[in-house]
């Protein structure tokens, strides 16, 4: 009597989730998109430990479309300057760490990005509050935030090449 079908309760999440988009800033997209990638990871790791290897497969290609088709595609590098290309430097290492992960069964890695995720995601949210009240400060703190984790990946990726070369 009291149950809905699971049928209703999709339809019910899919109009909230596209009410949310429909109703949603520019910069609110973005955290979107994060939380979308973020879930990916977090159910392919889940899948992982569960050996289900299907299940792993369309999570990691579901978070590699989120970064690659979503958050990738909507840089604008023109615009956006050396944050932009930051960005993409990120986003291209994010999607070769998760295919990657995805063909040596690697959690580690998937953790890893999906911490990246989570921090880009924080300095996207702290941009979005600081855009009404202090819209240079808030670009400034990402655009800072983004220059130290490709950094970070840039040192790793030297790292890795001078261990495989030695």
């Amino acid at each position: 009597m009291f149950g809905m079908k699971k049928s209703g309760v999709n339809a019910y999440a899919s109009v909230g989730l596209e009410t949310g988009v429909v109703d949603a800033s520019p910069l609110k997209l973005i955290v979107m998109l994060y939380d979308g990638a973020i879930s990916a990871c977090i159910h392919a790791q889940q899948a992982m430990a569960q050996h289900d290897i299907a299940k792993k497969g369309e999570y990691l290609t579901q978070a590699v479309t989120i970064v690659d088709s979503g958050l990738r595609a909507c840089l604008d590098k023109r615009v956006g300057g050396e944050i932009a290309q930051n960005l993409d430097q990120l986003y291209q290492y994010m999607t070769r760490s998760l295919m990657e992960a995805s063909v040596r069964q690697d959690v580690r890695k998937v953790q890893e990005i999906q911490q990246l995720l989570m921090a880009l995601k924080s300095a996207w949210e702290t941009l979005e509050k600081a855009a009404v009240t202090r819209p240079a400060q808030a670009e400034m703190s990402l655009g800072q935030m983004v220059a130290q984790k490709t950094h970070e990946v840039q040192h790793m990726g030297q790292q890795r090449f001078a261990t495989a070369g030695a």
